[in-house]
Order: C-alpha cells, then sequence, then structure tokens
C-alpha cells in the first residue's frame, strides 16, 4: 500500500507493507526508515493523524497508533500545538556503494586561462535587467521560437558590434547559440555537406575545438606560427585541391599566445577565402579588453561576405549564462540556421531578453569597463611582481585579454607546473596547448589566466605563482 501527503510545502511518499503484525506494524517501519534513511528530516512537522489515515486509506487510530510507537522509540516528537515532527537527533545516512573516497584538496588558487572573475558578475545590475525584460516581453516570447534567436537581443546585438567590433551586422543574419562550442558544432556540420574535408587552424589553441572539428567529420590541419603570430598566408598551398573549407582563427588576441593578427596576415586569410569561396571562422572571444594598445577590430569588417563572427557572454558576463552568437554571410545564414532547427530549442528566452536589455540600457557596457580596469590592475601587479621576484621569466601577450604568456628558462615548463601544483596553484604549460601536428613550442611557458580568481583570491595565486617559478 502506497500513500503521499502534502503539508506544509513537503511532498512525500511512504510504501506501507501488510505483514503479519498488520498496518501498524508496517506503517511504523516505513516512518521509520524514512527517517533513518534522510529523507523526513530533523524538524519536519508529519501531517495530522486523520490526514494520512484518509490518504493511506486506512483507520485512524491505526495512525495514531504508529506515531505513539514512533515517540515513545524518539524517532517522532509530539507536543500540543505543534503537532507530530521529526525528532531532532543524528541519524547516520547510509554509504552510498557508487560513492568514490573524495580526492586529496584540490588546488587553493586557480590561475587557469579561459574564465572570468565570476565573483564580480554584475547580479544586482543582472537581475534589474531581468525583471525590466520581463514586464515588457511580449506573450509569444514564451513560446518555441525563432531558430536565430530572440529579435530584441539580435537588435541589440548588431548594435553593440558594429559600435564596439567594427562588426557589419544586420540582425537577420545573426543566429544565437548556446555559447561557441554549440556554434562550431553548427558551422562543421555545414562545411561538411558543403564538401570540405579538412578545417585549417591555429598551431595553439584549444583541444576541446579540435575535437569538435574531428566529431563533425573534418579534419584539423595547423597553420604555422612565427613571433609575429598565426602565418595566414600559409592557407594557398594548404588548401590546394579546395578540401580546406575554412580556417578557424582568433584574430584579435590570439588564443594563447596574446599576439593579434597583423595586417598583412588579414589580408591574406581574406584574400584566400575570396579565392577559394572558404570560409574564416573568427573567434572574438575577448576582444573587449585591452589595455596598452589601440582596439582591434573585428576581421569580419573586412570581408562580411566571407568571415563568420563569433562571439559570446562568457568572458564579458559568464560561461554559465550559455549564450553565444554568430554574424552570419548571407548566404549561409540559411545553412547554419537549418543545421540549428526548426525552433529555437538551445537558448533559454528570458536569458536572451535579460541580455538584450542589458545591453540596450548600458549596464554592459559599464560592466565590461569596470572588468577592463580590474584585469588591468591585475595584469600591471603581475609584470611588478616577475620583475622583482623572477627577474628570468618574461611576461608577453599582455596588451589585452585577461591571461599571460609567461616565457620560462628552457626546459623548465614541466619541473615549473609540478612545482606550482605542490604549492596548490592550478596552472597549464604553453605544451597543453599545441596541436599535436603542429611544428615543437617555440619556447617553454606559462599560460596564467590573471582573470580567473576572485579579488579576495588573486594576491595569494600571485604570492603562490611566483613562489613556484624558477
Amino acid at each position: 500500500m502506497a500513500g503521499s501527503w502534502a503539508t506544509f510545502g513537503v511532498d512525500l511518499h511512504v510504501d506501507v507493507a501488510r505483514t503479519g503484525s498488520g498496518l501498524r506494524r508496517g506503517l511504523t517501519d516505513a516512518l521509520r526508515e524514512a527517517v533513518r534513511g534522510g529523507r523526513l528530516a530533523p524538524g519536519v512537522r508529519l501531517p495530522s493523524s486523520r490526514s494520512l489515515a484518509a490518504d493511506l486509506g486506512i483507520a485512524r487510530n491505526t495512525v495514531a497508533d504508529a506515531y505513539a510507537d514512533l515517540v515513545a522509540e524518539g524517532w517522532l516528537t509530539a507536543r500540543q500545538g505543534s503537532g507530530t515532527r521529526v525528532a531532532q537527533r543524528d541519524v547516520p545516512l547510509p554509504a552510498s556503494p557508487a560513492r568514490r573516497p573524495r580526492s586529496p584538496r584540490g588546488p587553493a588558487y586557480d590561475l587557469v586561462p579561459g574564465t572570468p572573475d565570476l565573483a564580480s558578475f554584475p547580479r544586482a545590475e543582472w537581475l534589474k535587467a531581468c525583471r525590466r525584460a520581463l514586464t515588457a516581453a511580449p506573450n509569444d516570447a514564451f513560446g518555441y521560437g525563432d531558430p536565430r534567436g530572440r529579435v530584441e537581443l539580435r537588435t541589440a546585438l548588431a548594435g553593440y558590434l558594429a559600435r564596439a567590433r567594427g562588426v557589419r551586422a544586420d540582425p537577420d543574419h545573426i543566429l544565437v547559440c548556446s555559447g561557441f562550442v554549440h556554434g562550431l558544432m553548427l558551422l562543421g556540420e555545414v562545411l561538411r555537406r558543403r564538401g570540405a574535408r579538412t578545417l585549417a587552424v591555429e598551431s595553439y589553441g584549444l583541444d576541446v575545438h579540435w575535437g569538435l572539428i574531428e566529431r563533425a567529420g573534418l579534419g584539423s590541419v595547423p597553420l604555422p606560427f612565427d613571433e609575429l603570430g598565426t602565418r595566414t598566408e600559409d592557407l594557398t598551398e594548404r588548401g590546394g585541391g579546395g578540401a580546406v573549407g575554412g580556417v578557424l582563427l582568433t584574430p584579435a588576441h590570439q588564443f594563447p599566445m596574446g599576439v593579434p593578427l597583423r595586417p598583412d596576415r588579414r589580408a591574406a586569410a581574406v584574400d584566400w577565402a575570396r579565392r577559394t569561396g572558404g570560409l574564416i571562422l573568427e573567434d572574438d572571444y575577448d576582444g573587449e579588453f585591452r589595455y596598452d594598445r589601440q582596439p582591434v577590430g573585428a576581421l569580419q569588417g573586412l570581408d562580411p561576405d566571407r568571415v563568420v563572427y563569433f562571439g559570446t557572454a562568457s568572458k564579458a558576463l559568464a560561461p554559465g549564462l550559455r549564450l553565444g552568437w554568430l554574424v552570419l554571410p548571407p548566404d549561409v545564414a540559411p545553412e547554419v540556421m537549418a543545421a540549428k532547427g526548426g525552433a529555437d530549442w538551445s537558448c533559454g528566452v528570458l536569458d536572451q531578453l535579460t541580455l538584450a536589455e542589458f545591453i540596450t540600457s548600458g549596464a554592459y557596457d559599464r560592466h565590461v569597463r569596470a572588468s577592463r580596469l580590474r584585469y588591468r590592475r591585475r595584469r600591471d601587479q603581475l609584470v611588478a611582481a616577475l620583475a622583482a621576484r623572477a627577474p628570468s621569466v618574461t611576461a608577453t601577450g599582455i596588451a589585452a585579454g585577461f591571461h599571460a604568456v609567461l616565457r620560462l628558462p628552457p626546459g623548465t615548463e614541466q619541473s615549473v607546473v609540478r612545482a606550482a601544483a605542490w604549492h596548490g596553484l592550478a596552472v597549464h604549460g604553453l605544451t597543453r596547448y599545441r596541436h599535436p601536428a603542429a611544428t615543437p613550442p617555440l619556447t617553454d611557458a606559462l599560460v596564467v589566466g590573471y582573470g580567473t580568481p576572485s579579488d579576495s583570491g588573486w594576491p595569494g595565486a600571485l604570492e603562490t605563482l611566483c613562489g613556484a617559478l624558477p
């Protein structure tokens, strides 16, 4: 026999077994196990004997007697005016056989690049924007929407990207996706359907992106890299026979090396795309953060017909929002929209409306400016600490973004990574970001995400880093 009740917002299912001793014994055992197993927490108020009896279809006296037995055993308490409650006592929870022992304490500090300071997420401003967006939202906004995403967000993005990044965007050719990875999956499918066999990539990047390209049925071939950045002029020889259908670049601030793509190499990439019909996939992952240089506009502005622009909220706000966008060439847009599906299955409408309001109200600009100041201070503190405590280590790629490449003495990268881990610091070596088919690394180095810690954690992370450096 099974029953459930709802009281004070609690909904609980109880299995009552009919035993040789009758319903009273079965109910007593079921309630005892619910308390012992933690399903009924200390202090929880149980329903009245009348309510539970009606729910289970048994006599009220049976429930009252079961309650009395458990009060006598110490499992329950009963007081006039406060009803019957689970007693306040320590109840050991059974160990889960599937649970593995906890691993040793994780790193105390995290300088792995790719994540902004999550503690600085503008909660109050975001909540205000959410309230305004929710109040103004039309009823049809909460249905199955346009696969491109909400028009409010696409319109806000078109204006912002034109103003801040030099992107030439029409709201009709913007597609909202759930982050860069989702966008890359869609473009991989489109390129494969177009007959592409490989996608050219930079020698240094993220293995998760290379893996996604391969899962889309494409090969990834790395372009050579030198002190001036990615050699896009080599696209000509690698694109022979039309096998290379596109190239993935981070032109504003190469990840992880941190150099912008030179003007002549930008032009070489665009010339290749125009000549071959290939696509340039531009990952503008942290283009809004620059310090000692003039802003470097998006490559997309050179040729909107050959460049797919990728942007996300992951670096400026937080990756947990799962919001990204593609600015698509007109002839590519229908194919990418078809790949996404007939409706917007992947992006929550409320977050889209909130981001649109956040941008149009000016809150996004204010947050980016504040973040830029915060990360610049940290960058300056990192450079000063290296000069004072590790003069053999040089920081490069620091004119923009919120990570730095720390060039180490030859042959020391792995030992420094191990020393950092021993000191409780998570940090990656440059080797981790080198494509398997690329030439050997230019130097031993660390890739340090100085934007990752919170303001309170940053001083300790910097101190620990300096202690691990040669």
